[in-house]
């Protein structure tokens, strides 16, 4: 499947807050909790649990979000397919959709059952 300009913007404009709650009630269902999923978070986007809520109260859209994000420096290596897409073969023009995909993809690890150490990849030497 390909991303595609309108797929990319269409995502952006989507409120996180109002996807969210979906993640944390997938994992809740799956034993996961709150502070598992915020902690997937804050590695991500170094966003800690006040900004987090701050985005949420704001209704930030997806945009805005992966915008005032700093992302961490091992996004390159969560690979694999999220709905679909090959998150490695998203091209970086489609950067919202990429790290969004990236996002999902740590926290469908999460609901998995993977443990933690290995969703919050580090570099191997």
């Amino acid at each position: 499947m390909e991303v595609t300009a309108e797929k990319n913007e269409n995502v952006a404009k989507m409120v996180f807050a109002s996807i969210y709650p979906h993640y944390l009630n997938r994992l809740e269902k799956n034993g996961r909790t709150k502070e598992e999923l915020d902690q997937v978070i804050e590695w991500f986007t170094g966003f800690d649990r006040d900004e987090l809520q701050s985005l949420i109260d704001e209704k930030a859209s997806f945009g805005t979000f992966f915008k005032k994000a700093n992302i961490h420096p091992n996004a390159h290596l969560i690979k694999g397919v999220v709905c679909g897409y090959r998150i490695e073969e998203i091209e970086d023009e489609f950067e919202v959709y990429k790290q969004c995909r990236r996002m999902e993809k740590l926290i469908d690890e999460l609901a998995r059952g993977r443990k933690m150490e290995k969703i919050l990849r580090k570099e191997s030497n």
